[in-house]
């Protein structure tokens, strides 16, 4: 074995396998939700023009992606993984392999929590580790970027998202991985006024967390916005006519 396949596999192969093997023995009897639920949308997915982003969430990153993706048109293309289920759950890694595997990423911007907030919380912590060390193995060199969980609307499970996010900021400080803190931005937000229902936000919200997440992407991309024309035409591009419910197509406005 050559001196490079060695570190290879003695840095990164084995910690991912110790990782996945311990979250498979912890979290084996993981209660599931009533109805689990994965959205995967790779937009301009036949260019690679383009560097491309990864968005890892839940519902909250299903409800600002499109509007990165506008914000981002010209610049990077940008693909989204939205799927209820935590890093606690046995078959989470599984998914992401495959969404890791589906394109090169020059960024990842990496959020999961609100899904987990009656987790374990060791469990949760292992889960989030075995994640990492999944998107550092099968990344192949992407700018990884943690993404605080979003404040909700009530104060008893807001506590439970910023327990999750203090265990994280712990895990997120050894990896020594950069933090787009979405959760102190929207805290300070009326909860009347921004939030739609318990967990989730109204446009203006959406625009605001979408923002914070471009700039950062932009950041780590070392790139400006694209020009109107630039951008109008990426969307123009990635308008599809075969989606699973008919026309897909982000508005350009």
């Amino acid at each position: 074995m050559s001196t490079i396949r060695a570190n290879v596999f003695f840095r990164i192969i084995i910690p991912t396998l110790v990782s996945l093997l311990t979250v498979l023995t912890l979290h084996a009897e993981r209660q599931r939700e009533r109805t689990e639920w994965l959205l995967y949308r790779s937009y301009n997915a036949n260019s690679n023009k383009l560097p491309r982003v990864l968005l890892i969430g839940d519902s909250i990153c299903n409800g600002y992606h499109t509007r990165v993706m506008k914000k981002l048109a010209g610049t990077a293309y940008v693909t989204c993984y939205a799927t209820s289920k935590c890093v606690s759950d046995k078959t989470y890694l599984r998914e992401m392999d495959f969404v890791l595997g589906e394109n090169d990423y020059a960024v990842i911007h990496f959020n999961n929590g609100l899904h987990s907030l009656s987790s374990n919380r060791k469990e949760w912590e292992a889960g989030l580790r075995a994640a990492l060390d999944l998107l550092k193995a099968k990344g192949k060199g992407a700018k990884i970027i943690w993404a605080t969980s979003t404040p909700l609307k009530k104060a008893e499970p807001t506590a439970k998202a910023k327990e999750l996010n203090i265990i994280a900021a712990k895990v997120i400080k050894e990896y020594n991985l950069p933090t787009n803190d979405l959760f102190t931005s929207m805290d300070k937000l009326d909860r009347n006024k921004y939030w739609s229902d318990l967990f989730h936000f109204k446009g203006k919200a959406r625009d605001m967390q979408a923002q914070q997440i471009a700039d950062c992407i932009l950041v780590a991309l070392d790139k400006k916005v694209a020009s109107k024309k630039e951008a109008k035409a990426a969307i123009k591009a990635s308008v599809s006519e075969t989606g699973p419910d008919g026309k897909i197509a982000v508005d350009i406005q």
